[in-house]
């Protein structure tokens, strides 16, 4: 009982010696946390129509800028098919030929008119002129809907054939090249990746205590890791509004800049907000 006793007042004079920290001095922990830099979006390029892979541009580790040209399909079918279709959108004969016929017609019309005013005409004739001058109408109308069927053949031949031609979506780095030329292209066969690495993402997952405290527009420290090292600030965009239980933790992404290219993705990095979170 006096040994129990002894050890309950050793225990009482700890508590009172050592200070409870304030929540305060909880809420000014500023040590860093674990993060990774990814790029922001990674895009496996594919073709939108199938075909025999003609030349590819690039190469891995190569920048390219949006709509730069990064492969070509076989287009020599469709090459030509455009050309046909292009004649055919530009031949007007069809339409010239029955605008005169309905001219024609037309006079014709008129002076059956004049004959049947004075009554010389019998009412059959003056029926029939009626009847071809409607028919020449509706011939230069169904002329004019096929040069406009021609002009929309053509527009659709373009198309197929711009399609062979693949392009980039976004300014990127050639990550990798799956496919060579000669090869044959289709839905289920990518034909290389690319990554956007300006501006870059960070991702880190954050211990519940800090919610609330990181807000969107914050800005942060952000140190990779060796051998790139450095610091520089970046941006909080995301802040997940769904915890996971399991780690007790939630995800924030942050936006760091890269308008160089100096930092590669793929990095480990520590991040550290302000002392006021």
């Amino acid at each position: 009982m006096k040994y129990l006793k002894e050890s309950l007042s050793l225990m009482v004079l700890v508590a009172v010696m050592v200070p409870m920290p304030s929540s305060g001095q909880q809420g000014s922990d500023n040590r860093p946390l674990d993060c990774v830099i990814e790029p922001n979006a990674t895009v496996k390029i594919g073709s939108a129509v199938e075909g025999i892979l003609r030349e590819v541009l690039v190469k891995r580790g190569d920048q390219v800028k949006q709509g730069a040209v990064l492969a070509r399909l076989d287009e020599e079918l469709e090459r030509l098919t455009a050309e046909l279709a292009k004649l055919r959108s530009e031949v007007d004969v069809e339409v010239r030929s029955g605008q005169t016929q309905l001219n024609f017609r037309r006079r014709e019309s008129r002076r059956m008119d004049d004959l049947r005013a004075k009554k010389v005409l019998a009412e059959s004739e003056h029926d029939k002129a009626k009847v071809e001058e409607q028919l020449a109408r509706l011939s230069v109308e169904a002329a004019k809907a096929e040069n406009k069927i021609a002009q929309v053949e053509y527009q659709r031949a373009q198309e197929n054939l711009r399609r062979r031609t693949i392009v980039s979506p976004l300014d990127a780095v050639v990550v990798d090249v799956a496919l060579s030329p000669g090869e044959y292209v289709h839905e289920q066969a990518p034909l290389m990746t690319i990554a956007s690495v300006d501006p870059l993402y960070v991702e880190v997952f954050v211990p519940v205590a800090f919610f609330g405290k990181i807000t969107k527009g914050m800005r942060a420290e952000v140190v990779p890791e060796e051998p790139v090292g450095g610091s520089y600030s970046a941006e909080v965009t995301v802040v997940d509004q769904v915890f996971d239980p399991a780690s007790r933790t939630f995800g924030v992404r942050l936006q760091l800049p890269n308008p160089d290219y100096r930092l590669p993705a793929g990095l480990r990095c520590k991040v550290r907000f302000p002392e006021e979170s």
